[in-house]
């Protein structure tokens, strides 16, 4: 039986450990993530959202912006709970030699180890080199997940700070909530087609972090947004949506460079997220952009001053750049439970929007 055990404990600090440094240290491949973090992340998160919808639109909301911080937190203290039971298994296997005379039970082991994992003081003390050596090794597991974990939390609000950042100051150029017309109309009113592509260039760089951000720290998706009307996923797609219309409607690609740039990054990056998080691409239902919303997006386009390539051209265009895309933001936006962007802005900006 103590065999047993001792083959037990191994194992769950063995995976316990491995789990971890993948989850924590480990640069995140796109098709390999830690198991223990996958099955807390996706089944957590299916609980809680399914409670969350039960309750009020702003009161499910709430509680939903209160998962990513839970889930790291919970992430750490089973990682820290399956560690002190591993080492406890493995001083109830060699005779529970932490009083004189190995009397202890494996209550006795499990609150040593507990004690030994933070590092407290406590009555009991190992009474052999075996014993000794396991206190020895578990102290050092415990400063190691601790000091690393602290590490992490100032790594994962930096990058969630870097991101919000970013998706505020897409407001005052595409509305709250965002929308690709709002920021076709501003680009027309100011300088056309080139001044949309620098904007959108500043957007490649963005995409790109987004995309390493969340393949290292895939909680980062499920962390919210500080104002209403505003979530990384709509801000995105707003973004690819600017970038679809420049390459079907521009009639020079040279105006155009960055957006497909661009457009190929933030497609990548929505490619790889949805397969971390198991965010199946979905139909849009209803569809985002109808005949009739083309109909009312191209004369805004055409009123704000962009110069224009052939109508009958630039519609099946554009239809084929959003299947590349489009079903992935509706199965994230089902998934993370947060509502994608319309194409056509609530009100048309006004000329001085700035």
């Amino acid at each position: 039986m103590r065999i047993l055990a001792a083959l037990a404990g191994t194992a769950v600090i063995a995976f316990t450990l491995s789990e971890f440094f993948v989850a924590f240290l480990l640069p995140r491949r796109v098709k390999h993530e830690p198991r223990i973090a996958r099955v807390i992340l996706v089944a957590g998160w299916r609980v809680w959202r399914f409670l969350a919808r039960r309750l009020s639109t702003r009161s499910g909301d709430t509680m939903l912006g209160f998962y990513g911080p839970l889930l790291l937190l919970f992430a750490i203290a089973l990682w820290a709970l399956a560690l002190i039971f591993g080492f406890a298994l493995l001083q109830w296997a060699g005779g529970s030699h932490i009083v004189r005379g190995g009397g202890g039970g494996f209550d006795d082991d499990l609150f040593f180890s507990a004690g030994g994992f933070l590092s407290a003081s406590m009555q009991l003390s190992p009474s052999t080199a075996f014993a000794r050596a396991l206190f020895l090794g578990e102290a050092a597991c415990g400063f190691g997940v601790l000091f690393v974990a602290i590490g992490y939390l100032p790594a994962i609000y930096q990058a969630y700070s870097r991101r919000e950042v970013t998706v505020a100051q897409l407001a005052p150029r595409a509305g709250t909530p965002p929308s690709a017309g709002a920021l076709l109309v501003r680009a027309g009113r100011r300088g056309g087609w080139p001044d949309l592509d620098l904007y959108l260039a500043e957007w490649e760089g963005w995409a790109a972090e987004l995309m390493e951000t969340h393949l290292s720290y895939p909680a980062l998706a499920y962390f919210r947004s500080q104002h209403v009307g505003e979530n990384w996923l709509a801000a995105l797609t707003t973004v690819l949506d600017a970038c679809a219309f420049s390459i079907a409607a521009a009639p020079e690609r040279s105006e155009i460079e960055a957006a497909e740039i661009t457009f190929s990054i933030g497609r990548h990056a929505l490619a790889d997220v949805s397969h971390v998080l198991r965010a199946k691409p979905r139909r849009s239902d209803p569809q985002r952009l109808s005949s009739a919303d083309f109909d009312a997006l191209w004369d805004l386009a055409a009123r704000s001053g962009l110069d224009l390539g052939a109508k009958d051209e630039v519609e099946p265009r554009l239809k084929e750049l959003r299947v590349g895309y489009e079903p992935l933001v509706s199965g994230l936006s089902w998934a993370l439970e947060l509502a994608p962007p319309s194409w056509l802005p609530l009100a048309e900006p006004e000329t001085g929007q700035s």
